[in-house]
């Protein structure tokens, strides 16, 4: 992920933000959402909120985890701009770093995936999303997307004030 920092990643002037890496355990596992992946390879001011998580797996202290629907949105961008190496860069990025993992949508996850968008309202991607986080134990669900915030027993990290203790 190296070659993907940010630059700068500071808060602008007069703003104080606390790390969201804060409270993450040493080698505990955390979901990556799409939209911070996103943020981060294009440049985005937004990132920076979510440079610190990036910092703490780049730095070996925490493992990313994100699943086959990450990778074909973070992709779909470059691949409808007709940069085929672009995408598969960042493919190999998100799949064979030694600090991120891509899992498998599998039965169980796709059972638990349905229990999630009936009982809470999500769309089936992010019911997936939680499902996968849920299922492989992560620590945490990073995102931009307040729709997670509504599952219970998912801490959910992200640049908005989290709904839970």
């Amino acid at each position: 992920m190296s070659s993907h920092r940010l630059r700068g990643g500071a808060p602008a002037a007069g703003r104080v933000t606390e790390s969201l890496a804060v409270g993450i355990p040493d080698g505990a596992c955390v979901l990556i959402d799409t939209n911070p992946l996103i943020y981060l390879f294009e440049g985005s001011p937004l990132a920076a909120a979510f440079q610190p998580i990036f910092a703490d797996i780049d730095a070996g202290r925490i493992q990313a985890l994100v699943t086959p629907i990450t990778i074909a949105e973070v992709v779909g961008g470059p691949l409808k701009a007709g940069k085929e190496a672009l995408a598969e860069r960042y493919r190999h990025t998100l799949c064979a770093g030694a600090r991120w993992s891509c899992c498998t949508i599998d039965d169980a996850i796709a059972m638990l995936a349905a229990r999630l968008r009936a009982l809470h309202r999500l769309r089936l991607p992010d019911a997936i999303q939680a499902a996968a986080a849920l299922h492989h134990g992560c620590h945490a669900l990073v995102t931009h997307d307040r729709d997670f915030r509504a599952v219970p027993d998912l801490l959910v990290l992200g640049d908005q004030p989290s709904a839970r203790p």
